[in-house]
């Protein structure tokens, strides 16, 4: 059974600066603010919210399906994922568009300052989850990652049409939503997943409390950073230890490597303990590596890892 993944394929150019912005940017004269950043050091990687959750998906052996508008200058990106065999049938490229890009520049201090140009994406709601399950395999279960506003609400309510048990993703896409949308995103969806920080932004602006909103769905997940996760479902608190990672190196991406663990979890049908750690597994898996797609691990190493980590296996 497949996954479909609704959300965001995009390129991200990641630049340093060997310098701190703080020398020169200054305080008074920033409404005449005019610099420039030499930055040498400069790479380009493969991203997206739907595009890194079926990279985590694929490499536990699950099969994402990825539900994407691009731009004309996405071939790279799209022959990369059919290397890794994951479906392309369901990205549409738009013509005379950009794929969306993020532009981000990091000084010594780990500061950033990022230009986010979303192209093709605007254009997300023209894709139609009715389209990805006719004639074809049913998903077993959907998500709604970060999008365009009006492709988020367009596929959260057509996966609820279809009666695709589907995922709320909220992430970067908070500041789109009001409280009424932010409810009927509830109310659809089967699943919500947000971290502790949208979980308070998301329980203000519906105005329910976590209680109320786990009662609305069949599970609610709460990331808390290194300090592992909550899911509420079937009336009861679960509580996800985090994984100690090799080493902390880039959290670029690793909400949704746990997020490709969750949809792997729901695919398999396993219990809510093992599915949250194996999602909590993954999002260490890739915090110990540069970049949202560069973990590279076989199916044993992860189940070794899942293992050593919990002293039982998932497989």
């Amino acid at each position: 059974m497949s996954s479909l993944i609704c959300g965001s394929v995009a390129y991200d150019t990641i630049m340093t600066f060997e310098g701190r912005f703080r020398d020169h940017i200054l305080p008074d004269q920033i409404h005449m603010l005019n610099v420039s950043f030499l930055v040498p050091g400069m790479r380009r990687e493969f991203g997206g919210c739907a595009g890194n959750i079926a990279y985590s998906l694929k490499l536990l052996g699950g099969e994402p399906v990825v539900m994407a508008t691009v731009g004309e200058d996405a071939g790279p990106y799209l022959d990369y994922l059919r290397g890794l065999g994951i479906s392309t049938e369901h990205i549409r490229t738009m013509p005379g568009t950009f794929t969306a890009q993020a532009m981000i520049t990091t000084d010594l201090e780990n500061n950033q300052i990022t230009a986010f140009h979303p192209g093709a994406m605007n254009q997300s709601q023209s894709s139609n989850v009715h389209d990805a399950v006719r004639g074809a395999e049913r998903p077993r279960v959907g998500i709604v990652a970060p999008d365009s506003r009006e492709g988020m609400l367009h596929h959260a309510r057509q996966f609820a049409e279809a009666d695709i048990p589907f995922i709320f993703d909220l992430g970067q896409a908070m500041p789109l939503f009001d409280g009424e949308a932010l409810r009927d995103f509830v109310e659809l969806a089967s699943y919500v997943t947000v971290n502790d920080y949208e979980a308070q932004v998301l329980e203000a602006r519906t105005g329910w409390s976590r209680e109320q909103v786990a009662g609305r769905v069949r599970a609610y997940i709460v990331t808390h950073g290194e300090k592992g996760a909550t899911i509420l479902a079937d009336g009861r608190q679960y509580n996800i230890p985090a994984v100690q990672a090799e080493q902390v190196v880039d959290p670029t991406g690793c909400g949704d490597a746990f997020r490709g663990g969750l949809l792997y979890g729901l695919e398999e049908g396993y219990d809510w303990e093992t599915t949250g750690r194996l999602a909590s597994l993954m999002g260490a898996l890739k915090i110990a590596q540069q970049g949202p797609q560069n973990y590279k691990l076989s199916r044993q190493q992860i189940e070794e890892r899942f293992e050593s980590a919990f002293g039982f296996r998932f497989a």
